[in-house]
């Protein structure tokens, strides 16, 4: 008992402070100097309805709309419930029907050349919300057609939503997809 009773107080005390005050304080910092990011980076519309977060890829599939990187929770979307990769290799042979697939599809709408590998891929998470500007300005065409707009202006839309390097070394230049076509939305 003399043995027990001491455990069983470190027991209550750490539970209390690690799964309660540690995660309050935490939360209330984060809160306080972070509020749209510890919320979850939302985008919200006119209305105030949330229409995404800049966090989580967006299932786009419609030709007017920048199409994201593919997702590979393919059972749930963009779900992040089901993030995770495929696991397939690059030798597995639904893997590489997958690939062939998502080529054909970029082939279809017109996309001739070199695709870049975030059009076909997706990513560990399968929720990446940003793609390369190469594979934005590979659907200039397509956008701009279904549209009814010019290449011109895409361009220069996908060059304001190009995002730098991340402290000016960390990473690569990357389009956010929702932002993008959100802003495309706006515009008359």
């Amino acid at each position: 008992m003399k043995e027990i009773r001491p455990a069983i107080l470190m027991l209550i005390l750490f539970t209390v402070i690690c799964g309660g005050i540690y995660p309050a304080v935490v939360t209330g910092i984060a809160q306080a100097v972070f509020p749209k990011q510890a919320n979850g980076s939302f985008i919200t519309g006119k209305s105030g309805k949330e229409l995404g977060s800049t966090l989580i890829g967006q299932p786009f599939s419609d030709p007017k709309y920048f199409w994201p990187r593919p997702s590979a929770a393919t059972d749930f979307g963009y779900n992040p419930m089901g993030s995770g990769g495929s696991n397939s290799g690059p030798t597995n042979p639904d893997f590489i029907k997958t690939v062939k697939d998502r080529v054909k599809t970029l082939r279809d709408t017109g996309v001739t050349g070199a695709i870049p590998a975030d059009l076909v891929l997706a990513s560990a998470s399968g929720l990446d919300p940003q793609i390369s500007p190469e594979s934005a300005m590979l659907q200039v065409a397509r956008v701009a057609k279904a549209r009814g707009v010019s290449e011109d202006m895409l361009v220069k839309a996908v060059a304001q939503a190009t995002e730098g390097r991340q402290i000016g070394f960390l990473g690569e230049p990357r389009v956010n997809v929702l932002s993008l076509n959100l802003s495309l939305d706006g515009l008359k």
